[in-house]
């Protein structure tokens, strides 16, 4: 009875888990160089065709950013989540599918911190 536990114990810790597109961590980083030229590339025919208010320096620098946001994950499940999500919101804006503000919520980050406590609040004002 206990050796059956064991048993199970042990087939469950060497358990492997079944890859989503890529085998290993190098095959998802090659898919997510390929997302990033994509991305890269696309960013001028962006720019042009939603008639956006930035350059097309300023859309590959967040394009960058974004990509940089998440260099930090090293499951090749995860990456390839977040590949199938970043491919997903590719063919939304190649095909036309987003609007300008959608793609202009990803230049909205600075916002204005609204204060927190009493004080902050009276100095800050009321605007109605």
């Amino acid at each position: 009875m206990a050796s059956t536990a064991a048993t199970r114990a042990a087939a469950g810790a060497a358990k492997v888990v079944k890859p989503i597109f890529s085998r290993d961590l190098d095959e998802a980083k090659r898919r997510v160089r390929e997302l990033y030229r994509a991305w890269y590339r696309e960013i001028p025919n962006t720019v042009t065709t939603f008639q956006l208010d930035i350059s097309v320096q300023q859309g590959r620098a967040k394009v960058r950013e974004m990509f940089n946001k998440n260099k930090q994950v090293t499951d090749p499940r995860v990456i390839d989540m977040l590949v199938i999500k970043g491919k997903m919101d590719l063919e939304e804006t190649i095909h036309v599918w987003k609007q300008k503000t959608h793609l202009m919520r990803y230049f909205s980050d600075t916002r204005e911190a609204q204060p927190a406590d009493f004080m902050s609040k009276f100095y800050h004002g009321h605007d109605p």
